[in-house]
């Protein structure tokens, strides 16, 4: 009888140590699902808890919009002879007469202008014709109109004009692009794909680079990979463009019961949570919760409105979603659930994880004491 009684009080002590071991507080990474839900608005939180449904996955599927404006889409081709300030030209003049020519010495028929500038007001200079505007003109254009010049001082001159590479008709390329520089538009690069390929591609992973063309005070950027699949994107060029290869900065944070707890930048153009939690190598299969994966997020109040049902709540309002992939279609929730810049992709820990530690601490525990009454004793 007095062996029971000692059992039933071990019993009791035994279990009168777990609970105050267990109210102590033993270490996890986070909170578990009842904090969670417990945080909610319903419970007098700060926070809506939202379970994930195809709904909610529609109302919230928001990624990153880029484009360029009608003023860069509409914009022509530029011709590929239409000369700019900057640019640089070759004449030359042949004059009908033997001697006394306009411009060069007796007996020299043939006169060469290599390398005239055009300025910076769009003209040239050339000798007994004066300044003649050749900026907006091609090759032939302004041929005709030197020759118009000159036909009244020498009888019938016969005249070449040939656009060479110049500043004028250039564009930078800059940031992670194959190389970075000054390239000039020509007939193959009139267009931003085109340019892009001459300076090299880009040096960061394609699903991860955008490309922000800048002319004047306007600006746009595109998703490179937007780019090569919609050739309305495709905008033609201007002298003067910069182009600069950026890459995408968004990234959201794994913690709690997951393969590693990190930033994670994203490594695609769209991130969906099932991607998220395999970019971090998956649930932890000792400690995971499948039921409880949770996505905090600051909703814009359209969102939030959107995804409650409701149409009073003003400003950006905590959001937290709650995917459970035990249950029949968790995994295509996952699957479809796009993951957004900031996010905080949190695991809990499953329910036994805790008891664990709260009898390892208790073992531990009796133990030392076991351990300090057999010294005691022995002294």
């Amino acid at each position: 009888m007095n062996g029971i009684t000692s059992r039933g009080a071990k019993a009791l002590a035994l279990a009168a140590l777990v609970a105050s071991t267990a109210a102590c507080g033993l270490p996890r990474s986070g909170p578990n699902k009842a904090e969670i839900f417990k945080g909610s608005v319903l419970q007098q939180g700060d926070a809506f808890v939202v379970s994930v449904n195809p709904r909610v996955t529609r109302a919230t599927a928001v990624i990153p919009s880029f484009g360029f404006s009608s003023a860069f889409l509409n914009a022509g081709v530029v011709g590929s002879d239409t000369i700019n300030p900057g640019d640089t030209l070759g004449l030359v003049v042949f004059e009908n007469v033997r001697d006394d020519p306009l411009l060069g010495n007796t007996g020299q028929r043939v006169s060469s202008l290599s390398e005239v500038q055009v300025d910076g007001q769009g003209y040239i200079f050339v000798p007994y014709a004066g300044r003649v505007r050749a900026a907006g003109q091609t090759p032939e254009g302004l041929r005709q109109a030197i020759t118009r010049k000159l036909d009244t001082q020498t009888p019938d001159p016969q005249i070449t004009v040939q656009r060479l590479a110049g500043d004028g008709s250039t564009v930078s390329v800059g940031g992670f692009a194959g190389s970075n520089g000054i390239f000039p538009i020509e007939r193959p690069t009139r267009l931003l794909s085109a340019m892009l390929a001459r300076a090299g591609g880009v040096s960061i992973p394609p699903e991860t680079a955008l490309v922000r063309v800048t002319r004047g005070k306007q600006s746009g950027k595109v998703w490179l990979q937007d780019l090569y699949n919609n050739p309305s994107l495709d905008i033609a060029l201007r002298p003067g463009d910069k182009i600069v290869v950026e890459q995408d900065t968004r990234a959201f944070v794994a913690l709690g019961a997951t393969g590693a707890q990190n930033r994670v930048p994203f490594e695609t153009e769209t991130l969906s949570a099932i991607e998220a939690i395999a970019i971090v190598g998956g649930l932890n299969t000792n400690l995971a919760d499948p039921t409880g994966v949770f996505i905090f997020r600051n909703e814009p109040a359209e969102i939030a409105n959107a995804v409650l049902g409701r149409n009073d709540l003003r400003g950006a309002q905590r959001m937290i979603y709650v995917l459970d992939l035990t249950q029949p279609t968790g995994m295509f929730e996952a699957r479809d659930f796009i993951v957004r810049d900031g996010d905080t992709v949190y695991v809990t820990e499953a329910p036994y994880v805790q008891w664990q530690k709260t009898l390892g601490a208790v073992t531990g525990t009796a133990g030392a004491a076991n351990s300090l009454a057999n010294i005691t004793t022995q002294n």
